[in-house]
């Protein structure tokens, strides 16, 4: 139950959970000042919004040449890259110098691309094979799942656009489960994320399990009513309990949930224009971009609601073959990635590059644009953008591409470069990320320290 809640007067108490109840569906509200207020009227200090955490990944490494900035401090210049989100240049960080050791080989021959995503948030050496017996680690977002996890309806939430493979033989003798997973519950199960947008529209806002998805699914079909129809009746009697800041506050919230209901009926519409001997996973958008922000859309509302605070994105899987045509890239990215300093297949790199800088760019808009407090979403979060690989011809796992964007509830300043000696773990800021979310952690995998980059 949310704590806002939980200390409400009597007089003024109002049951969120009851109001936004119907058909059964279970939607939260965002923070909401006149309610937070009042719970908090008597308490020492004024409401602190929770602080949320993502970690996003893209795969195959970037056109160093134009993607790394060059100096240091408030004083760096952006790269051609990272010039995609100059708008937001005072929200995020480029730390430099993080490296994943547990990527490279040890012996064990070629995966650096199963090693690369199994390690992003693990810092774990996965044990090379493509059976049953697969081993590697906790991911950070779960050591915090198990910490604060029960705040929040969903523990955590696991995105992707490639689906989730736990089985069969993919790089150079790595089970798929490495690469096609960035969260690791425990050490031999890791946690299956989520392509499909109706399906994760459903989990945050109308059910749980996959059995409960199915049945009330299907009588949501029956019924043909969207999930926010059932709702808006009783959303209604909050209108006059609530200044005019939160008013606005909620039909924008509103207005978010119908768009992305609309967005995703429209990609299913889509499917019965095509061939009846094709089959397309209903509710995946045709355009990738597409799939990419709907996804970023849910992902929004899931921390405007605190239906959940941690969540992991793999926007594609290492060793991703898609080509980007709609950007002039009809080439397969791995593929491509394996430049050898060829002109014309590093200018490729750095649009496809550009394209998921983009993309992240959307991302910051959208938490931007969510009013939380006295400041935003994007104030309230910290984000990970960035890949397990820095050349994607070297496969080199030192200096990878990273990004930190967000405000980390006031602990971290955007608008610099921040250039750390080589080697430094990259656990080693999870641990910080984890302290800033009240979780203790003396370890996370190969760390050494806690990397303070406020």
């Amino acid at each position: 139950m949310n704590p806002f809640q939980e200390t409400a007067t009597a007089s003024h108490q109002i049951s969120r959970r009851k109001v936004l109840r119907g058909l059964g569906t279970m939607m939260s509200l965002p923070f909401l000042e006149s309610i937070g207020g009042r719970a908090f009227a008597a308490a020492a200090k004024p409401a602190k919004a929770p602080l949320r955490a993502a970690w996003l990944y893209i795969p195959n490494g970037v056109n160093v040449g134009e993607w790394y900035p060059t100096g240091e401090g408030k004083g760096y210049q952006l790269s051609t890259t990272l010039k995609e989100i100059e708008r937001h240049r005072e929200n995020f960080m480029v730390v430099s110098g993080l490296a994943q050791n547990f990527a490279r080989s040890h012996g064990n021959g070629g995966g650096d691309h199963a090693r690369a995503t199994s390690t992003f948030l693990t810092g774990c050496m996965p044990k090379k094979t493509a059976g049953a017996d697969i081993q590697l680690g906790v991911s950070v977002d779960q050591i915090a799942a198990q910490k604060i996890g029960h705040l929040t309806r969903l523990p955590s939430l696991e995105l992707s656009t490639d689906g989730q493979r736990s089985a069969g033989r993919c790089d150079s003798g790595y089970s798929c489960a490495y690469q096609f997973n960035l969260a690791w519950k425990n050490e031999t199960m890791p946690m299956a994320p989520e392509m499909d947008p109706r399906l994760v529209f459903e989990r945050l806002f109308g059910y749980g399990s996959a059995g409960a998805r199915g049945a009330e699914g299907a009588r949501r079909q029956r019924l043909q009513k969207s999930i926010l129809d059932t709702v808006l009746d009783d959303a209604k009697s909050l209108q006059g309990k609530v200044n005019g800041n939160d008013k606005r506050k909620l039909d924008e919230y509103f207005s978010s949930v119908r768009d992305i209901e609309l967005r995703i009926e429209r990609a299913e519409k889509f499917t019965t224009q095509l061939p009846k001997d094709l089959k397309v996973p209903e509710g995946i958008p045709d355009s990738y971009e597409e799939h990419i922000r709907v996804m970023f859309d849910l992902l929004t509302l899931a921390f405007q609601t605190d239906t959940t605070r941690l969540c992991t994105f793999m926007l594609a899987h290492d060793g991703s073959n898609r080509s980007f045509p709609d950007i002039g890239v009809p080439d397969a990215h791995h593929s491509i990635s394996h430049h050898q300093k060829d002109p014309v297949k590093l200018a490729k790199i750095a649009k496809i590059d550009q394209f998921y800088m983009r993309q992240l760019g959307y991302f910051m808009d959208k938490l931007k644009s969510a009013q939380e407090g006295e400041g935003n979403l994007l104030d309230n979060s910290m984000i990970v953008f960035g890949a397990g690989i820095g050349d994607g011809d070297r496969h080199n796992h030192d200096n990878l591409p990273i990004i930190l964007a967000g405000g980390a509830g006031g602990t971290w300043t955007g608008g610099k470069r921040i250039v750390l000696p080589g080697e430094t773990p990259m656990t080693n800021l999870y641990i910080s990320m984890l302290d800033r979310m009240g979780v203790r952690s003396e370890r996370v995998g190969d760390s050494t320290g806690v990397l303070e980059v406020g």
